[in-house]
């Protein structure tokens, strides 16, 4: 099993596949350009790593809002699920596009290894 698919809760692996969402072409990388880049099936965020005011770990997703990819009418963060466990949260100074079609000022990653990811965007930041 890849780090990838450890980030995949089983029980949702089939709705997901109907995404097209799968370990192989999801992910989450700091550019040696200094920028943020997160492949979700079909969706994408660019954004430089300047642009992050903020990062945080959040846990414990009720499924139905954390699973595929969710748009929050409270915050109008988006979220790239595959579990219910655990996420990296990202808050940006200015809202992100993804896909073109809507700014949203936060993004919730869940990650097979969210708190690293968090750490290494970190210390990119400062």
């Amino acid at each position: 099993m890849s780090p990838a698919d450890e980030a995949f809760e089983f029980r949702y692996r089939g709705m997901l596949r109907l995404l097209d969402v799968k370990p192989s072409n999801c992910l989450a990388v700091l550019t040696a350009g200094n920028e943020v880049r997160v492949k979700f099936g079909r969706w994408r965020i660019t954004t430089p790593i300047s642009n992050v005011s903020g990062t945080e770990i959040t846990e414990d997703y009720f499924w139905a809002k954390a699973i595929g990819v969710r748009g929050s009418f409270v915050d109008r963060g988006i979220t790239f699920g595959t579990n219910t466990r655990k996420g990296a949260c990202l808050k940006f100074h200015e809202p992100v596009a993804v896909v073109g079609v809507r700014l949203h000022p936060g993004a919730t990653l869940t990650l097979a290894d969210a708190e690293g990811f968090l750490e290494a965007l970190e210390q990119r930041r400062t």
